[in-house]
């Protein structure tokens, strides 16, 4: 889902956002970062970064991933869509995209400060 509010639900779940950002350590993230920054940039997101359990180090088997992007100027939801259906595709498992132009007011900062690059 694009901006899910399932995503959102589990950052409002007790997430602990004052963490420090420091490097993606999710096995299925590390290993194909390089495919996903591929596919994001076919897609025009830039800035590609991770947030949720996956960022986290909290994920378990069945977890989606949560991803935040910035689009490249005349970008728009299909090119959203696309980057979604070709990353679940390639990772075998949900994947929520998320615009950093578009995050609510309320979750912004948390977002943001538990995001990590690729």
């Amino acid at each position: 889902m694009i901006g899910s509010a399932a995503a959102v639900e589990r950052l409002e779940s007790g997430i602990d956002a004052r963490q420090k950002a420091g490097p993606v350590t999710d096995d299925l993230v590390t290993k194909r970062a390089e495919d996903i920054r591929r596919i994001a940039q076919r897609h025009g997101a830039i800035r590609v970064r991770v947030f949720g359990s996956r960022a986290e180090g909290t994920s378990g088997p069945s977890s989606d991933l949560d991803v935040l992007v910035e689009l490249e100027p005349r970008r728009d939801l299909l090119d959203l869509i696309g980057l979604k259906q070709d990353l679940e595709k390639l990772l075998g498992c949900r994947v929520d995209v998320v615009e950093e132009g578009g995050l609510s007011p309320y979750l912004r900062d948390r977002i943001l400060r538990q995001a990590r690059s690729l």
